[in-house]
Order: C-alpha cells, then structure tokens, then sequence
C-alpha cells in the first residue's frame, strides 16, 4: 500500500535540460588545459592527476550497452533514488542489453562483491521518493590494499564499464582512490562520484550545491516554523533547536535566513563558549524586559568543535583516551581545560568521557549541545541580579528528519540530471571525476555541465596520526555572500517576532513556490 501523495510522486514527470534528451548528440570533451595539483597531492595520483575537467558540447556520438554499478556512500540525502532513475533511464536508452547493477549497504557491497542487478520495474517504484532503501548504504572506506584489490576483482568480475560512487566528502575521496587504483592496474571500470550530503559542505568553485540539502532544509524549515508559531502563541517558551550539520553551519544559515529565529548561531565565527552564552542571555534579558519570555534559538550541530576552548580540552580527551580511568584523565587535562571540564553539566561531561566515534575519538555530534547552552543560561541567568522574569526552555534536535524526505523538486530534478551526466561519464570513458551542475539558481535550460577531476577537490590532512588525501569540507564563508546577508538582519530579529512560516514542501501549484530555490544560491 502507498500513499496517495506517494503515487503522486511516482507519477512525476521530471523537467529535462534539451541538452540532455539525445544522448546520441552530446559527448564530454576536454576543457583546454590541465588545472595545477598540489605536490602531495600529486604523490598520491600520479595516474589521475594530470587530468582536465571535461564539458558537455554537442556532436555525434555512438551509444553502446554498458554495464553499470551504483553505490551509495555515506548517509542518506533525499533524492539519491532519482539519480539511479536518471541511470537507469540513460543506459537503456544507450542500448538494449544495458544492465545496472546495485552494491548493497554502501562501499562494504563492492568489497564483498554483494549486489542485485536492479530492473525498471523495482525503480520505477522509488522514482522521486525519499530514502536509500532500494539497495541501502553505508560508511565503509574502500583504503587497505585487501579492499582495494577485492574491489577491482569485483567489479572486473561483473564486468562493469563503470561505478558511480553517490556520496559525500569522505565517499568521493574513496572514489578518487579507487579510480587511481584502476588505472594503475590496468582496470578500465570508470569511476564516476556525485555530490550528496545534506550538510552543504561539499562545495567548491565547480560544485555549487550537493543534493539533498534542499529538501533538508525545507522539511527543518517547516517544524522551525511551527515551533515559531506556538512560541509566538503560547508566549512562555524559549526553543533551543539544534540542526544536523556535522562540520558546517551551512544548514543553520539556510534555515536562518527561511524563518527569522531571533538568534541563529554559526559555529564558523568561532566565538568563546563565555561570548556565546553571555549572548544567548542578553537576548533572554532584553526581550524580558520588552515582555517577552519566550524565543527561537537554532544551534548548528558541529557548534561545539569551534568554539576554541572546548576544542582544545575535546582534543586533550582524545590524547588521554589510552588511560582508561576518567579521574585520571580529568586530572591530566590542562588547567584551563580543567576548569572548564568541571563546569560542564555531568551529562555533557559523561558523553566526553564515554561516547566514543568509530575512530575512538569523541562523538562530537552525540552530544547535546542545546542541552548544554540551557544549563549554562540558566547558571548565567541566576546571577544577574536585574533578571526577574522566567526563563523556561524547551529542546529540540532536527536530523533524521530531513535526511529521507521526499526529494523536493528542486533536488528531485538535480539528482535526476546528475544522473545523466554520470552516465555519460562512463560512456565516454572518463574516470576519477565528479559531475557538476553550476547556474542552479536558473532555469534548467541554463544550467551549464562538467565533469571535474576529484583531485582538483582534495588536500591532506592528519587522520588518525596519518596523513591522508581528503576532500576538504566546504565552511560558511564569513566575508560574503549569504553570511553577509543574515549578518545584517540578526540583530533587528532579537527583539522582533518578524518569524517566517514556511510551510509543508509544496509539490503543486504556483512554480516559485513548487520549484524554489536554496536561498544560499541566490545571494
């Protein structure tokens, strides 16, 4: 049984650039001109290095069956099974014996050779829906020599002309990797990434947006909005909302700007856990003394590791871990980081302590940061001695939610052209690049294509004692662009109820409110 809106989706037809609608009249051609590689870089991919970016330029081109693999890399980003649609829809119109194949649970799939050859009929049964659950996905790092070559024995086994990775920083790293790999030893399997995470921060001056993060931010927007308007109702609450976004605050500032909370954090300005929670209560005292006890905070999840003192007692833990007695690593600990540990709430300190991430390090986005911030108000509040009004709070974490929406139309159609162009890529025989759509903000028939090589993405930076090659992750810039844009508004929207009221995601009706757009693209 599915829902009435599901059968709707299902039955959406997406918007195809012209460009893109005969595969038989475009080809990828190479940009003039290598683009420069950093030296360490280089060291890393000597095979794939010295590689141009590629555009999309019409001229006759032959169509041939081809043999596909797909994997999903990482967590889950609304509209990832439309860039399988896009796939599967291209190479069968390519030719008649095309085949995709579907690695299950994410990168393990590939490693241990666990796939399903999908079939129309299983995809038309995802088109323009929410989640990964058609083959699943996972964190896996394709890394070690064993995997690397169990890798290639297994996609030279289902004899694939290409792999198309779907993921984010770390999966498009790995996909650099294993595209290297290949090369280096004779594999003609192309290795083909797509930009997916909801958090923003895969970006660059080709990469203008990774898919997902609209329909994410529409669906946080939307509860955001209803939290506004019951605080504006019930006129007793202040809402400390934390939004995912592991590393960046791109989120946080989308939201911001979509709903006029009346204080927005951005954990970039890196400002001191004092700073923050003496501004958190200023706003809660200057609005008390205009008559209002209630307010909207949004907290971005990676706040914690840029606030500079906590990153520094956070990475002192981490250090300190082998010694598993928490007196003995509470003692070890710096002095300022000391006190700073023994005014954190127990709970938060627990989770120091205890919480662990694969790696062994702290599970910085386990712990409760809104939390936190409520604690140490409620601390700073009672010592100001002009305060008498009442402070109560209520918390809120929004992740999960946005992670496996429906597609919005906006990504429902990016990922779709997305898919396109990755099956064009392995067509055409290219290999360690990762497709790019820029002019978003415009309409479809004025979004430009390329492929760019994953190399021209990544640095190196020390993982686990380790340097290793990383697509470093795209942070809120401070000087310009959307930042600039809220920086001017914040400071009106403290004592103002000027709150937005998005509402549900729109599939239907008016097109600027069906089709809009990231509000970051467009400043």
């Amino acid at each position: 049984m599915i829902s009435l809106l599901q059968k709707k989706r299902l039955e959406y037809r997406i918007e195809i650039p012209q460009s893109l609608r005969d595969f038989q009249n475009v080809c990828w051609q190479k940009k003039k001109g290598t683009l420069p590689v950093k030296e360490d870089v280089r060291n890393w991919f000597p095979k794939t290095c010295d590689q141009n970016s590629y555009e999309l330029v019409k001229r006759s081109s032959k169509n041939i069956s081809l043999r596909i693999g797909v994997v999903f890399s990482g967590g889950q980003a609304a509209g990832g099974h439309n860039v399988i649609a896009a796939i599967w829809d291209a190479i069968a119109q390519m030719g008649d014996n095309s085949q995709l194949i579907g690695f299950l649970d994410g990168p393990s799939g590939i490693v241990e050779n666990r796939c399903k050859e999908l079939r129309k009929e299983e995809i038309d049964g995802v088109r323009n829906l929410g989640g990964f659950d058609l083959i699943g996905s996972g964190r896996t790092k394709i890394e070690t020599p064993e995997q690397l070559k169990a890798a290639m024995k297994n996609c030279q086994g289902q004899k694939l002309d290409g792999l198309i990775v779907i993921g984010g920083d770390d999966s498009n790293t790995n996909a650099a990797i294993l595209a290297e790999y290949f090369v280096a030893s004779g594999c003609e399997t192309s290795v083909i990434g797509i930009p997916k995470t909801i958090d923003g921060d895969l970006q660059s001056q080709d990469i203008e947006m990774s898919f997902g993060f609209d329909s994410a931010c529409k669906t946080y927007a939307e509860m955001i909005g209803n939290i506004a308007r019951d605080a504006l109702s019930a006129k007793k609450y202040y809402h400390f909302i934390k939004l995912m976004g592991r590393s960046a605050s791109h989120i946080t500032l989308e939201c911001a700007l979509a709903t006029h909370p009346n204080l927005a954090l951005i954990g970039e300005e890196q400002k001191s856990l004092k700073t923050i929670i003496e501004e958190i209560t200023d706003l809660i005292c200057y609005r008390s003394s205009e008559g209002k006890e209630y307010g909207l905070i949004l907290i971005p999840e990676g706040l914690i590791e840029f606030i500079p003192e906590m990153k520094q007692m956070i990475q002192e833990i981490n250090c300190l871990m082998v010694d598993k007695s928490s007196e003995k690593i509470i003692e070890k600990l710096e002095k300022q980081s000391r006190a700073l540990f023994l005014t954190l709430p127990e709970s938060i300190q627990q989770q120091l302590l205890f919480d662990r991430d694969p790696h062994g390090n702290v599970a910085l986005s386990q712990i409760e940061t809104e939390h936190l911030l409520i604690d140490l108000v409620k601390k700073e509040l009672a010592q100001r001695n002009d305060y008498q009004g009442k402070f109560s709070p209520l918390s809120h974490f929004f992740g999960y939610e946005g992670r496996c929406c429906f597609p919005s139309n906006f990504d429902a159609k990016y990922c779709y052209s997305l898919g396109l162009l990755a099956a064009l890529a392995v067509r055409d025989k290219l290999t360690g690049v990762i497709c790019s759509i820029q002019n978003l903000k415009h309409s479809i028939e004025k979004w430009q294509f390329k492929m760019v090589p994953i190399v021209q993405l990544i640095h190196i930076e020390l993982r686990k004692g380790k340097r290793k090659p990383v697509i470093e992750k795209t942070l809120v810039n401070l000087r310009e662009g959307p930042y600039s844009q809220f920086a001017i508004m914040r400071k009106a929207l403290r004592l103002q109820d000027d709150y937005i009221y998005p509402g549900p995601m729109q599939f239907f009706g008016d097109f600027e409110i069906t089709d809009s757009i990231p509000r970051i693209l467009c400043l």
